[in-house]
């Protein structure tokens, strides 16, 4: 017989010890629920510093205490939120220090698609408010990157997807941040490589990217959950690369595309915007220098062309020369009988200069001699 089962009344009413009840208590809670699932909304959440992440489940009428351990909390694939219908299931155990009981949980669910994409739609209109989804935020990607930064899993479809295509198109580098890509490790290992990526310096050991791909295959909202948390959509806004996200396949949109500088509906078609094909990208190379010698030869044949009709409508070079020519003639034709006359006209000058000096001359050598006569005889005695 249990202790709980004895029903003796009176004096013969056992006497237990408060160890014992709480034993007892504890020995009847979890071999009579073990295993269950509760369905609730969830109240006060705390994530302590030790990892554990404590929260309350309610309905209109009562409240049940919940915790998943650490180790719990990095595989469940949705982290509780205040507000948010969920469906918890764990094992219910007690606490006899405290005479409280609670639920140990180690997987969460929404309860229901449309709570979950209600949840979405508010985080949507928060951070739409704050611009973060203004289209005159988002950059124009490189068109031909150096450097690809991948975020994603290391192993699966989809970074073989990708590597693939772009080595099919137009190999590039290609650095890969392994991440979780579902479950409550998601969120912050994604919003950290994007910011680690940001870290890196241009020109260190390690290049950084010109260009980031966030990248997962398709799944359940669930399973995608982890792209619509606040903490990556933050990253990626607040990225210096620009980014591309190729989350899920094309039907699935999470908050991270509403940020992302470029949508892809699959990571394959995530490697297709990022590069361009290498072997159309040199037809187009040799099209634009056949262009390029085309426009060339047509703009040095028209403007031939033209030089040819404007010198159509000039004068023979010999015309031009036919009036100098005739200037001259009749200059040289003049020329010795103007230089006859010149000669006179000197000849002319000379000889009326040359009579005007003979006259001086003479003039000045008779004042010359009456001076010299006139001193002696002004000294002579007169007769």
């Amino acid at each position: 017989m249990s202790l709980i089962d004895d029903e003796t009344p009176g004096r013969n009413t056992p006497e237990y010890t408060v160890s014992e009840i709480s034993g007892a208590v504890k020995r009847t809670i979890e071999g009579t629920f073990g295993r269950v699932r509760v369905r609730g909304e969830v109240g006060r959440t705390m994530l302590a510093r030790s990892g554990h992440l404590y929260f309350d489940v309610k309905d209109d009428r009562s409240v049940l205490a919940a915790v998943s351990w650490k180790g719990q909390v990095s595989r469940l694939s949705i982290r509780p939120e205040e507000g948010m219908e969920v469906i918890v299931t764990g094992r219910m155990t007690t606490f006899g220090s405290q005479s409280k009981y609670q639920l140990n949980v180690d997987d969460v669910v929404v309860a229901g698609e449309g709570a979950l994409m209600a949840m979405l739609e508010k985080r949507k209109k928060k951070l739409a408010a704050e611009g973060l989804f203004a289209a005159e935020r988002k950059r124009a990607l490189p068109f031909l990157p150096e450097v690809i930064g991948v975020i994603t899993s290391p192993q699966g479809a989809v970074i073989r997807d990708i590597l693939h295509r772009l080595r099919e198109r137009f190999p590039r580098k290609v650095l890969i941040w392994p991440v979780a890509v579902q479950g409550e490790s998601c969120a912050p290992q994604v919003a950290a490589a994007i910011e680690g990526f940001n870290a890196l310096a241009p020109g260190g050991a390690l290049p950084r990217p010109d260009l980031l791909i966030v990248a997962r295959g398709g799944g359940s909202v669930e399973d995608l959950w982890g792209f619509n948390e606040e903490v990556v959509a933050r990253a990626a806004a607040a990225s210096d690369i620009p980014l591309i996200s190729a989350v899920g396949h094309e039907t699935d949109t999470t908050l991270i595309d509403y940020v992302s500088d470029k949508r892809a509906p699959t990571p394959t078609a995530a490697a297709e915007i990022a590069v361009p094909v290498r072997l159309e990208l040199l037809t187009w190379s040799e099209e634009q220098g056949m262009r390029l010698n085309r426009a060339a030869t047509d703009a040095v044949r028209r403007r031939a062309q033209r030089l040819t009709d404007l010198s159509r409508a000039l004068p023979r070079p010999q015309a031009l020369l036919d009036t100098p020519r005739q200037r001259l003639d009749r200059a040289a034709e003049r020329l010795p009988s103007a230089l006859r006359q010149r000669a006179s006209a000197a000849r002319v000058q000379l000889t009326r200069a040359g009579a005007g000096l003979r006259l001086r001359a003479l003039s000045t050598r008779l004042h010359e001699a009456r001076t010299r006569i006139a001193g002696p005889s002004s000294r002579l005695p007169p007769a």
